[in-house]
């Protein structure tokens, strides 16, 4: 009852007043469009709770007995459930059963299924039956035949040759019967101990059970609470996006339009860099062009004059001589190389071209480009002002949807409801230990009469091992059957005694054994079994089973629904996976909570606020006409009409004709041939100068025009199509404001959508969350599985199972008291002291034997007498009758 009355519990918070609520697609605007990333919200975790019952069960060692058991009722009953034929059973018969219907050709049908289902406990039920009924009379016809003489009554043994062995396989086979019945009688007494111990464990599952529910109706308030609360956490992040609406809306249409913009406005300040590097270039070049001209008439000076110096060297008399004269004709035919070779005072100027370029730089294009950067960035601080009142309205149908929630979930009683729920709880485990020291005593009763049905066994244990013991301690192999001592007659009458309380008891046992058999059995098979594997669960859920116009009887009783989906089995399903009580019990279909966050917290009046947001960016200006009319002006200054080739055409050529330095290393090599004297110091004098005047003035040139080669060609590749270029950047400037001024509404209701579409996904992180943390964390109805799971351990496993182990331990015992009560009955004739006995007693010479022989002729085999030897010599035989005793001697 606990469970049905939690459930109905949870079940009236939020369902009255809500079942009238149809299911109906949901018409939000959010359903039309796609879910973009959005930021994930962190919500927290739902307050949870721990329960304290664990429904498992290790039974231990006695675990090996339980699957022996279970082994034995495959054996018995091999077949699988019947579901099938339960139910037709339970669906055929829902009025009761007469008399006239068992006449019916479908319940005979049912009756024959029923009964070879239970074929293996009918059989062995019928095998006992017949023992409690033919083991007294078998004891009666023994006892009555015993004392007729027969049947081992008879008080006279006669010999034979293997007597010995005989003996001893009795008494093997006794003492192992008598083991195997000490096994049983232990496996009995364990499973009787097993029940006494396992019932104070159920109060602990009592216990943690109750409190378990306790909890369980404690915390749903408070988690329920905790996911209205949480609301909070959807709204300051929607508030926190509105009132960055510029910063976000406007930022993304300013990411939007910059793909067209920002190129624009970059081509047009490279061009102003473009400018600053013509200017540069222009200069250097006109530097460079004024440093090589002059350079180039020093440098010219600076040749004829070192020229002439040589050639007067040359002519000294000392070069008419012999070997002399053939180096300065040598020397004399290189001085036309010293002259110059290229020649800049007849290149172009560019004073006109630079005179332009500053006229065009005279406007801060830079500046102008800037101005535009800024314009165009002061996109999101127009949607801000564009779009106050929006934000402002939003904000009060945010507050206003917080309160709606958490309105909704103070609406209901659920803490009075449940309040009520824990009283009923403490009331009921109050009456529940109430009833423990009733169990406890009425478990004492069963205990005790479980230790008297094995004592009996016991006491039949107890006589075999006495007579076994005191058998074999007192039997002497040289006493004859009559002259047997006291103990070894002693073990006997145990044994006996043995026989007689075997007879006594065995059907009482039997009798046991066969009524917790059939009962225990079949409950182990018809209800734990198919409680463990969930068939059970399978017949309760049947449709129509309990009535024939429900389909479901659960969702019929809860929700008076019978046609929901919603079964036992599924929701013992859910609750053992803990799931929680909203989706173990579908309460969506009734109650859908969700549904209302859909409709509270992004209603159509915030949807159709935020698709008003309108942004108007007509007011950005990328370039003015001074910008663009700079521009202009700039391809208009002349530069690509600059005569590069020109220039690049003396610039390639090397400044002298021949290489100064070359010049002068081969001067001196030359003036080392001569003999030493004035005329080698001077060619040396002369290479010294040489070198001086490359040093001084060829290496500054040659630096010179490299520094015009570079700007010649910079300007030449910056110049190269400037006009196109100019127009390019123009048409990307014109090109982007249009796109601001004509197209921008549809970028900004493009992004606006997709602002839109964050705000909703944080709204649908919210009700999915909400959504499952109802079905997974909300009122974990794991308590309600654990009863279940709580009652089939108590039941099944502390109860059955060792019911099923007692019978199977005691059924064990009756079963080898048979062969213990003939093995009883052979072995005591070896010890207890015969009346008569078979004796053929031949009086021989000394160094002869005595030979013994019984009347039935068996064969003759020597014995040592003591008691005959005690006799004096004999020439004649003397005969003993078979029903007498031979005379007894003082001594004996």
């Amino acid at each position: 009852m606990l469970w049905r009355v939690g459930i109905v519990l949870v079940m009236t918070w939020g369902l009255t007043g809500s079942e009238t609520h149809e299911p109906r697609r949901d018409s939000s605007p959010r359903t039309a469009m796609l879910r973009a990333p959005v930021e994930t919200l962190d919500f927290g975790f739902v307050p949870s709770v721990v329960y304290e019952t664990h429904a498992y069960y290790e039974p231990g060692a006695i675990g090996i007995l339980f699957q022996m058991v279970h082994a034995f009722l495959y054996v018995v009953q091999p077949n699988p459930f019947p579901k099938d034929l339960i139910v037709k059973v339970l669906q055929q018969n829902k009025g009761g059963l007469k008399l006239e219907d068992f006449k019916k050709p479908e319940n005979v049908v049912l009756l024959l299924q029923s009964i070879y289902y239970e074929i293996g406990f009918i059989v062995l039920a019928v095998v006992g039956l017949l023992f409690v009924m033919l083991m007294p009379m078998v004891g009666l016809c023994f006892c009555v035949c015993r004392c007729c003489e027969n049947c081992g009554g008879e008080m006279h043994q006669r010999h034979k040759k293997n007597a010995d062995c005989q003996r001893g396989f009795y008494m093997a086979t006794l003492i192992a019967t008598s083991i195997f019945l000490a096994a049983g009688v232990a496996v009995a007494y364990t499973a009787n101990q097993n029940i006494t111990s396992q019932i104070k464990s159920t109060r602990r599952f009592v216990s943690t059970n109750i409190r378990d529910l306790k909890s369980f109706a404690n915390y749903t308030p408070v988690q329920i609470d905790y996911l209205a609360a949480q609301y909070t956490t959807t709204k300051n992040k929607v508030l926190s996006d509105i009132d960055n609406i510029g910063t976000l809306l406007g930022g993304r249409v300013h990411n939007q339009l910059e793909r067209e913009v920002v190129p624009a406005l970059d081509n047009a300040l490279r061009m102003t860099g473009a400018m600053r590097e013509a200017k540069e270039a222009l200069e250097s070049m006109t530097t460079s062009l004024e440093t090589l001209q002059e350079g180039t008439g020093k440098l010219q000076n600076s040749l004829q004059s070192e020229r002439a110096s040589l050639s007067n060297t040359l002519n000294d008399p000392a070069c008419s001589n012999g070997d002399v004269t053939h180096i300065c004709n040598t020397i004399r035919g290189t001085l036309g190389q010293l002259a110059l070779s290229a020649n800049f005072h007849g290149l172009p100027d560019v004073e006109a071209h630079l005179a332009n370029l500053d006229a065009v730089l005279k406007t801060d294009l830079s500046n102008i480009v800037q101005k535009g950067y800024s314009s165009f960035n002061d996109t999101p601080r127009l949607v801000t002002e564009q779009t106050k009142e929006i934000v402002s309205e939003a904000k009060g149908l945010l507050d206003k949807s917080g309160v709606e929630i958490i309105g909704f979930t103070k609406m209901f009683p659920v803490e009075p409801a449940l309040e009520n729920f824990t009283k009923f709880l403490t009331d009921s485990q109050k009456n529940i230990e109430a009833f423990y020291p009733q169990i406890d005593q009425i478990d004492f009763y069963r205990w005790i009469g479980c230790v008297v049905i094995c004592c009996m066994v016991v006491l039949v244990l107890a006589f075999n091992f006495l007579g076994l013991l005191c058998g074999s301690c007192g039997y002497d192999k040289n006493a004859t059957p009559t002259t047997r001592g006291c103990l070894s007659n002693t073990g006997g009458n145990l044994l006996m005694a043995s026989v007689g309380f075997s007879f006594i008891f065995s059907w009482v046992l039997m009798g046991v054994v066969v009524t917790t058999f059939v009962v225990a059995g079949n409950v182990e098979k018809l209800v734990c079994e198919p409680l463990a594997n969930r068939q059970l669960f399978k017949i309760i859920d049947t449709p129509y089973l309990v009535h024939p116009a429900k389909n479901n009887f659960i969702p019929g009783m809860l929700f008076q629904d019978p046609n929901i989906d919603l079964t036992l089995g599924s929701i013992y399903r859910d609750c053992h996976e803990n799931y929680g009580l909203y989706s173990a019990l579908q309460l969506e279909k009734n109650f859908n909570f969700n549904r209302f966050l859909n409709v509270t917290v992004y209603n159509q009046e915030l949807a159709k606020i935020f698709n008003s947001v309108n942004v108007d960016l007509h007011g950005i200006v990328l370039l003015d006409q001074e910008g663009k009319d700079n521009l202009i002006g700039f391809a208009n200054t002349g530069i690509g009409e600059i005569n590069f080739q020109a220039y690049l055409t003396e610039v390639n050529k090397a400044t002298t004709v021949v290489d100064l330095l070359f010049y002068a290393n081969e001067l001196e090599a030359q003036a080392d041939l001569l003999p030493r004297g004035a005329l080698e110091n001077a060619l040396k004098g002369h290479a010294s100068s040489i070198k001086q005047i490359h040093k001084e003035q060829v290496v500054p040139m040659e630096q010179a025009m490299s520094t015009l080669s570079r700007s010649i060609r910079l300007l030449q590749t910056s110049s190269r199509e400037l006009p196109t270029k100019v127009t390019n950047v123009l048409s990307a400037i014109e090109a982007a404001e249009y796109l601001i001024s004509n197209n921008a509404s549809h970028v900004v209701r493009q992004e606006t959508n997709k602002f839109i579409k964050n705000i909703v996904g944080y709204f649908t992180q919210y009700t999915d969350w909400v959504r499952h943390s109802l079905e997974m964390e909300v009122a974990q109805c794991k308590p309600i599985a654990n009863m279940v799971d709580s009652l089939e351990i108590v039941a099944c496993s502390f109860i059955v199972d060792s019911v099923n182990t007692f019978w199977f331990g005691l059924g064990g015992c009756c079963l080898f008291l048979i062969p213990s009560i003939i093995l009883c009955v052979k072995l005591c004739k070896f010890y207890r002291r015969m009346d008569t006995e078979d004796l053929i007693i031949h009086t021989l010479p000394v160094s002869m034997d005595i030979i013994v022989s019984d009347y039935h002729n068996d064969p003759l085999y020597g014995i040592n007498n003591p008691v005959m030897n005690s006799y004096p010599s004999y020439d004649t035989m003397r005969w003993y009758s078979h029903a007498s005793a031979p005379p007894r001697q003082p001594d004996w």
